[in-house]
């Protein structure tokens, strides 16, 4: 299996070459040259989590350097619950945020980990991450202590929350998080034009840890795969799928899944004010904009970059349309989404969930619905506690990082200012 950039077919890279390199030469993302179609036979519903993740990567990796590693990537990622859980009768919530800091980035981000440290035994690399607020903790979390690995964390400084921000900043090591002074666009913009820089390019063995680098892609279609082929076991029926998004790398993910040939009936969207998407399959015409603060700030992106992948899957606007489905909520919709789920179920979600619940709400209530829980709602306490009027229990992997210190370095929006505090 070879990997293409989206923007030029005839740039083929091995998986190796493509995790290492993060973004193509040429700017693009890297893709599969081909989805492959599954057996579902092979895919019993006995599997444990693990054993899943190895069966379904191999059609990735096999005749990688790596795929010898596979497995053992597989157990050192994959060790923390995935459950799906009812609601109601046709809506099933999947919490993907039982690992080590709460959230579902911690799926990509802990076997990226695996692959770079692996990777970089020969020459160490530097990883430049851009997060508006989980994939920092994720990345931070994953690859600390690792030997052949160093990171940079970007984020946008007073636009993440309290706890957010101390899960990014409460670690030292090989670890070094900067607030920059601007938006989370503009944390990822400094991360593609480091790609390309005479001096990151000359002092530097850069690579990436956002949704941008195909190794943390990749084991996100597992979630997605795994719980649809159990469901269906169960269900006898497939379901359908409600992800939040910002950046899109969790939805290219389902729909990768999807194209695969796992039981998925459809996939929905729901992004935040942030409507680059809802807007594209209305207009038909994609515009990049600054990003609004919103109160799921972790989905506060307005040039969303794996757009070139769902484009590159679904390469004309007829097909996308016809394909995908989002829905935008305002901060008004999340709180009140937030405040009615409370109220109903006694379940609390997050800003980024509520979101997918608000969805849920404009879809039919004869299907079966799954909404992918993206971070523990605990992680939010400022906004949630006032909606709810209840104090938030703190998960235990959550309060052991909390009792951490912590550090904040600024820095002003420029590689000039980044390197100085490098050098």
């Amino acid at each position: 299996m070879y990997y293409l950039s989206t923007r030029n077919k005839t740039l083929r890279k091995t998986l190796s070459e493509a995790i290492q390199s993060g973004l193509a030469s040429d700017g693009g993302l890297f893709v599969p040259e081909y989805l492959p179609k599954i057996n579902l036979q092979e895919f019993t519903p006995g599997l444990s989590y693990v054993e899943f993740s190895q069966k379904l990567l191999q059609y990735f990796f096999a005749e990688d350097s790596l795929d010898k590693k596979l497995l053992s990537f597989c157990q050192s990622a994959f060790n923390f619950p995935v459950p799906l859980k009812p609601v109601n009768n046709n809506t099933f919530i999947l919490e993907l945020f039982h690992g080590p800091t709460s959230s579902f980035k911690d799926f990509g981000a802990r076997f990226l980990a695996e692959c770079l440290n692996t990777l970089s035994e020969k020459q160490k690399t530097t990883i430049m991450v851009a997060t508006s607020g989980d994939t920092g903790s994720a990345v931070a979390s994953a690859f600390y202590e690792k030997p052949h690995i160093n990171i940079i964390i970007l984020y946008p400084d007073k636009q993440i929350s309290a706890r957010q921000e101390h899960q990014i900043t409460c670690w030292d090591k090989n670890i070094l998080a900067l607030a920059v002074k601007g938006n989370f666009d503009d944390c990822q913009k400094l991360v593609k034009a480091a790609f390309s820089d005479p001096w990151w390019q000359k002092h530097v063995h850069l690579s990436s840890a956002n949704s941008i680098n195909i190794g943390r892609l990749l084991p996100q279609i597992i979630y997605y795969a795994y719980t649809s082929i159990n469901f269906y076991e169960k269900y006898k029926i497939s379901p359908g799928f409600i992800v939040p998004t910002g950046n899109l790398g969790n939805a290219t993910a389902a729909y990768w899944a999807k194209a695969m040939g796992f039981p998925i009936r459809e996939i929905v969207l729901s992004t935040n004010a942030n409507k680059a998407i809802p807007d594209y399959i209305n207009t038909g015409e994609f515009h990049p904009r600054k990003s609004i603060p919103t109160l799921a700030n972790a989905m506060d992106v307005g040039n969303p970059s794996n757009f070139e992948r769902l484009k590159y899957l679904f390469n004309h606007y007829e097909d996308f349309k016809n394909n995908v489905r989002a829905f935008s909520a305002s901060d008004e919709d999340i709180k009140n989404t937030i405040k009615n789920i409370y109220q109903k179920y006694k379940i609390i979600i997050c800003p980024h969930t509520a979101t997918a619940f608000f969805a849920r709400e404009q879809l039919p209530s004869d299907q079966p619905w799954i909404i992918a829980a993206t971070a523990d709602p605990s992680k939010f306490d400022s906004v949630i506690e006032p909606i709810i009027t209840i104090k938030i229990p703190v998960s235990p992997q959550l309060e052991k990082l909390l009792n951490q210190p912590s550090r904040i370095v600024r820095v002003e929006n420029s590689l000039e200012a980044i390197q100085k505090i490098m050098t």
